[in-house]
């Protein structure tokens, strides 16, 4: 395979001694750093609630029994042009993507489809991390894997399910089955190129994912069975959920409302500091401004020309200039909403939130600080992934043409779970060889790598040639380098015992010639307005799409409805 896979073992060691030694709990320490494996080693026991837990313990020995079998897959198949390929179509996969191309839908008389992938793509999002959260299960380990991925923050979260195999089995599936009922009105070739390309696409994502060492086969699979099931429901039973919400009077949207904000309390709370709940956050948000704006349309004098067997909109009738300004129009006005709105609710909900804490009425979340505790909320906040800042879509275009087309690779634990579970396979394998030895009086031979009492790495050689496939990637399990911060600090606090101390990752180059030891970037500081502030700008986002956008076009004019050659009838008035 080339230059891929030299030095596959993590041989590399922290920075010579500046500092003088010190120990803790009578441990050797090093530049402030000790060793990973003295760390307790019960972080989920401790974190999670049992059931939770213990499911999470029944899952976990299958994402380590098909990690060799992944890196196998990745030494056979990798080449530069398919490592460009896969990190560049994963971004079609992305929230990003979706968030920035489905409102095009609407504007462009494509609305029931537009919907029913809104509808799909939020619950999957939801869903997934729901479940990402509840069980907290890392990704496959790295070593062996080698992660390729154009994104910063898709390592953060956890593995099990697949976001993006969801996404993209979900829109695939949805988008089969309109091909295949009544209403399609392409011609068979046009419906069978069609269909072609949305297997094509499910599978380049799909597959990309393990290519990329950013999931396993059981990561995918429920993925994707995720995907299809919500695709399904949507389906055949959407279509009677509208009428219902779109027919009934005021307590319909007001109860689809509550369920939304009950699903977003519910939310599991996970072990570590993982993004996944910003993104449902995000996608909740979308999917109550959609329906409540959709209702609302539902009752305006231009609803006759969008929506209905009967509609009068022409996108052809439009013109190509028309059409263009119009997608421009729209786009920068979610932009401008997103861009004035978000600092305004940060500067604004501290001062509500710290009256209702004070009268004992909040519902503080892990991780997010609550307003009694901070003055104000920086305003440049990097929060979401979802839809960037208009400043960050220049850079995002440099990434992708940029000489390595925004791809990195990276081998060694890039996360807190990744971490987490380098310590615990390392620590397993270690119990496992010492209860060998005891019982047959024989050294097994590994290559676990260990640090010693005087800090420095040793490890055995074996002779991989004399080993199969699975067994020489089975080894590097768990041979990244973790070390973990001296815990003195946190001896002296009162809140020690739910304080984790920071993680020293190894990070190797991908020719392994080159290790860096860089200390964990946790997610920063996250503030408990900033779930309202994700509701209320993402829930503005789908109004403003199906409801204050398409009439705007119309209130101008030649951007609408009103020029086209025909006639627009009035709709009755209903008799009271």
């Amino acid at each position: 395979m080339g230059s891929h896979h030299h030095g596959s073992s993590s041989g590399a060691e922290l920075s010579d001694n500046t500092a003088p030694p010190c120990t803790v709990k009578g441990k050797p320490v090093q530049n402030g750093v000790v060793d990973a494996g003295l760390k307790s080693l019960d972080h989920y026991q401790r974190t999670l609630p049992e059931w939770r837990y213990k499911l999470r313990q029944r899952l976990l020995p299958l994402i380590r029994w098909e990690t060799p079998y992944l890196a196998m897959l990745q030494e056979k198949m990798r080449t530069p042009a398919l490592d460009r390929y896969f990190a560049i179509t994963a971004n079609l996969g992305t929230h990003t993507f979706f968030m920035i191309g489905l409102p095009v839908l609407f504007w462009c008389s494509f609305s029931g489809f537009g919907k029913g992938l809104v509808h799909i793509l939020a619950a999957g999002v939801f869903w997934t991390g729901f479940v990402k959260d509840m069980l907290s299960l890392p990704r496959p380990l790295s070593p062996p894997l080698h992660r390729i991925t154009m994104s910063g923050s898709a390592a953060l979260e956890y593995g099990f399910p697949s976001t993006h195999s969801a996404n993209a089995v979900s829109v695939t599936v949805y988008s089969i089955l309109v091909l295949h009922s009544d209403s399609n009105t392409y011609s068979p070739s046009t419906t069978f190129a069609l269909e072609l390309l949305a297997y094509f696409y499910a599978f380049s994502i799909v597959f990309g994912r393990l290519y990329c060492g950013m999931h396993g086969f059981l990561d995918v699979i429920m993925g994707s069975v995720m995907g299809a099931a919500i695709s399904y429901i949507e389906f055949y039973y959407g279509p009677s959920f509208q009428i219902w919400l779109y027919a009934s009077g005021y307590l319909a949207p007001i109860l689809f409302a509550v369920t939304i904000l009950i699903l977003v309390r519910i939310h599991p709370e996970p072990a570590d500091d993982c993004p996944c709940f910003d993104d449902s956050v995000s996608f909740a948000g979308v999917i109550l401004g959609l329906e409540l704006g959709t209702w609302h349309f539902a009752r305006s004098r231009w609803d006759h020309i969008y929506n209905g067997p009967n509609a009068l909109f022409d996108l052809s009738a439009l013109g190509r200039p028309v059409i263009i300004i119009r997608l421009i129009l729209g786009v920068l006005i979610i932009f401008a909403w997103r861009q004035v709105m978000k600092p305004t609710l940060l500067k604004v909900l501290p001062h509500l939130f710290r009256v209702i804490e004070n009268h004992g009425l909040s519902l503080p979340r892990r991780f997010f600080m609550p307003a009694t505790e901070y003055k104000d909320v920086p305003l440049n906040l990097r929060d979401d992934e979802v839809l960037p800042k208009v400043s960050d879509i220049p850079r995002m275009m440099r990434s992708i043409r940029g000489p390595g087309r925004g791809r990195a690779v990276s081998i060694g634990p890039q996360s807190a779970a990744d971490a987490y579970e380098t310590l615990a396979y390392r620590e397993r394998k270690r119990r496992e060889s010492l209860s060998s030895e005891k019982g047959s009086g024989l050294r097994e031979v590994h290559t676990a790598v260990e640090a010693g009492a005087d800090g420095e790495a040793s490890s055995v050689v074996v002779d991989q040639a004399q080993s199969s496939g699975y067994e020489k990637y089975e080894r590097q399990m768990g041979q990244g380098h973790v070390v973990v911060e001296s815990t003195r600090s946190l001896s002296q606090n009162s809140s020690a015992a739910v304080e984790e101390p920071e993680l020293y990752l190894g990070q190797r180059d991908e020719l392994g010639e080159k290790e860096i030891f860089s200390k964990l970037t946790r997610p920063r500081v996250r503030y408990d307005v900033e779930v309202v502030t994700k509701l209320v700008v993402y829930a503005g986002i789908g109004w403003l799409a199906v409801d204050t956008i398409p009439i705007l076009f119309e209130l101008t004019g030649l951007l609408g409805a009103g020029h086209l050659p025909f006639p627009i009838p009035v709709p009755p008035v209903p008799s009271s």
